[in-house]
């Protein structure tokens, strides 16, 4: 228990400081590709704690790596830092309440992961130097999650090549090593180009980029019957080619993003994607151009590395709530809509059973930890770039509770609870968590190797990123 009591004592020392540079992210809410303050109070806290840092890493001014040590075993934790557009919430209040109309918010609670996992870095640091052991920590300080992500060009420019394993986590209405996986997706613009006409007088001598983009729309819709059950296509038009009815539009952009489990199955449904806009565009007489603009790989949890997280997990504990984290919890829960109070009675139901059901609504605060389940394959509807991390080197993932049960995510009731006492609660058990599951994964070569040949079988013998070479990161494109 030597490790647990050394980073319990020291996480809870320096609580104060991680929270005030949590809040202080928060504050910044800045977002994808544009988080320079963010990034700054991270690499100032870095420095401080001895850390060499690499900044503008993998073409990202906001990207960077600290890293403290050397030798084996490598180490690291990953860090996120972004904030969501239009959720600007005052803080830890249940109320609607704007700091700023339609400005950006921590609505998936960044601030409180990227100052998490540095946490767990600095403490694991500590611990090592304490205890004279060699071994190399770093802190990869990850942008635009939010966006076209970071991690995939990360991985691209060797960023994890060589490394051992790598903690995260992400904060959520529960306590658990994720055992779910998330669906892969890649993003691309497609721009169709047309000639232009009086749309009364001599309509005949126009070709619509309009007309090629709605039947790119319709061809797709048609695909949607055709597709894997958990396969998604989604789109939004960024330029529909002016205002004029009377004018054949020229020009016409639209944003397209698909996903699959697999990222292997995930360029299949793309390339067909691409077709329907290539037929879109023969009919009507357009030319079309595209550019992949994002794409992120399936998160799968290494198998390998879940009984030391979880018994660590267990050993820290889970938040210790209080009757007042209690109350304003149950009154974040119940500021969503009639609808969505349901939908989260359905979702206590499923989790802790009907009995139950009154019970949690008055307290509910995640205060048990629910097993790793080896066995089950499911995928989780969203995406992260995570996922390019574990087809590059062995990566698990937390999900601790800093939320009221059955919370929704990317709302302004997210926003508020991210900087709020709930959230700094769960914020410090992710972060000794992870700090005592890497100490104590940097003993134990066994599992090291293990998680390594589970990399080895995801990704074929090396990382394929599923973005092209040729595309860097969109900075201001995205």
């Amino acid at each position: 228990m030597k490790d647990l009591d050394f980073i319990n004592n020291y996480l809870d020392k320096n609580e104060a400081e991680f929270i005030k540079v949590s809040c202080e992210v928060w504050e910044s809410a800045e977002l994808s590709y544009t988080e320079s303050k963010s990034a700054a109070a991270l690499i100032k806290v870095l420095k401080e704690a001895g850390f060499e840092v690499e900044e503008g890493v993998a073409e990202m001014p906001t990207a960077f790596v600290a890293k403290f040590g050397s030798g084996s075993p490598v180490f690291g934790f990953l860090g996120e830092y972004d904030a969501l557009d239009i959720l600007s919430q005052e803080a830890g209040n249940p109320v609607k309440t704007p700091i700023k109309e339609g400005a950006p918010g921590h609505g998936c609670g960044h601030n409180l992961l990227g100052v998490g996992a540095m946490a767990a870095a600095i403490a694991a640091k500590e611990y090592m130097v304490a205890e004279n052991l060699q071994g190399t920590v770093y802190y990869y300080g990850c942008p635009a999650e939010e966006g076209a992500g970071s991690k995939q060009f990360m991985a691209r420019a060797g960023v994890f090549d060589g490394v051992d394993f790598v903690y995260t986590w992400h904060p959520a209405d529960s306590n658990e090593v994720q055992w779910e996986r998330s669906v892969s997706i890649m993003g691309a613009n497609f721009e169709f180009n047309g000639i232009t006409a009086h749309a009364g007088g001599t309509p005949w001598l126009g070709r619509s980029a309009l007309d090629a983009a709605e039947l790119m729309s319709s061809g797709c819709n048609y695909l949607r019957e055709h597709m894997m059950d958990q396969e998604r296509i989604h789109y939004a038009y960024m330029d529909a080619g002016g205002t004029a009815p009377n004018v054949v539009q020229e020009h016409a952009l639209v944003k397209y993003e698909v996903r699959s489990p697999k990222v292997v199955d995930l360029k299949k449904l793309f390339e067909r994607v691409v077709d329907v806009a290539r037929g879109a565009a023969l009919m009507t007489g357009t030319t079309m151009n595209y550019e992949v603009t994002m794409a992120f790989s399936d998160y799968i949890p290494n198998h390998a590395m879940a009984e030391i997280a979880e018994e660590c997990l267990h050993e820290v504990g889970v938040p210790k709530w209080d009757d007042d984290d209690y109350k304003l919890a149950a009154q974040f829960l119940n500021s969503f809509t009639p609808n969505t109070v349901e939908a989260i009675k359905t979702k206590i139901v499923d989790r802790y059973g009907a009995d139950n059901l009154e019970a949690v609504l008055e307290k509910p605060l995640a205060s048990n930890i629910s097993p790793f389940n080896a066995e089950l394959v499911k995928y989780a509807s969203g995406s992260t770039d995570v996922g390019d991390v574990c087809y590059a080197a062995p990566t698990i993932q937390y999900r601790v509770a800093t939320t009221c049960i059955g919370n929704v995510g990317h709302s302004w009731q997210m926003t508020a609870q991210s900087n709020s006492r709930i959230g700094h609660k769960g914020m410090m058990v992710a972060a000794k968590a992870m700090a005592l599951a890497a100490l104590r994964t940097m003993n134990r070569p066994d599992v090291i190797e293990a998680a390594k040949k589970v990399v080895l079988q995801q990704n074929g013998g090396s990382y394929q990123c599923p973005v092209p070479d040729s595309v860097s990161p969109p900075i201001g494109r995205y």
